[in-house]
């Protein structure tokens, strides 16, 4: 096995992102993709994550590989890792670790070692969202920091050619607005449109992935979960499906 980027921020800020939300992953490893599927610890946040052959320069592999490994490890390492330089993910099974070779001004190898893998298989759950909001990517992610600092959980509330992402605590409250507009598409199934809570704590995480792509999908119900997505075309998708919160705490 052998995956080349020769522009690492993708996978840089993917992984960054997914660390916050999971401490440990399954990836796997086949001719097309990179995936990850992984359920946070509380059970509240499941992480989907694909980067497809393409985004690599080189993209080598003959066997589907199944790894698990430390996500923060992982992190860590990326940040080491320069905007302009290669680098290169190797698999050594014999010794049990996931090597990473980076080659800018100097070249640099790092070794993580591989977990035991967990044989429990994620199963995706069949979702159907009345709601659909596609904005500009920073929007959501400065609404997220608006919304800090009222309180710990934000309703979205979807209505006919209108986004409002609100939040309330006991002395304050804050609220963002968007319109259907040439920026903005917002689609909802019914004429009453659709209101929900989540927590906030996890919505900050997730909208760190704004740096990802300049757009991101928002799909939601009435206590019902939200998956949010961001994609770059032919190159990943980073989607976060998140449990909603009772509508009365």
């Amino acid at each position: 096995m052998k995956l080349v980027l020769a522009e690492p921020k993708l996978f840089k800020d993917s992984i960054s992102t997914i660390a916050t939300l999971v401490n440990e992953a399954n990836i796997r490893i086949d001719k097309n993709m990179l995936e990850i599927v992984a359920m946070d610890p509380a059970n509240v946040a499941m992480i989907i994550f694909n980067m497809l052959s393409p985004a690599f320069v080189e993209y080598s592999v003959e066997k589907e590989k199944h790894i698990r490994i430390n996500l923060e490890g992982l992190n860590q390492i990326l940040k080491r890792v320069g905007p302009s330089d290669m680098m290169t993910i190797e698999l050594d099974e014999a010794r049990g670790r996931l090597v990473l070779k980076v080659r800018g001004v100097s070249s640099r190898t790092f070794n993580i070692t591989l977990l035991d893998h967990e044989h429990k298989e994620q199963k995706m759950p069949e979702l159907k969202f009345p709601a659909r909001v596609e904005m500009p990517s920073y929007i959501f992610d400065e609404a997220m920091e608006d919304m800090n600092i009222v309180a710990e959980s934000v309703a979205l509330i979807a209505e006919q050619n209108k986004f409002i992402v609100e939040s309330q605590s006991k002395f304050n409250s804050a609220k963002t607005e968007v319109t259907s507009d040439d920026e903005a598409s917002i689609t909802v199934e019914n004429k009453e449109g659709v209101v929900s809570k989540y927590s906030l704590e996890y919505l900050k995480k997730i909208a760190n992935a704004s740096k990802l792509s300049d757009r991101v999908v928002l799909q939601f119900g009435k206590e019902y979960p939200l998956k949010v997505n961001f994609l770059v075309v032919d190159k990943l998708s980073l989607s976060v499906i998140l449990a909603p919160r009772v509508m009365n705490d």
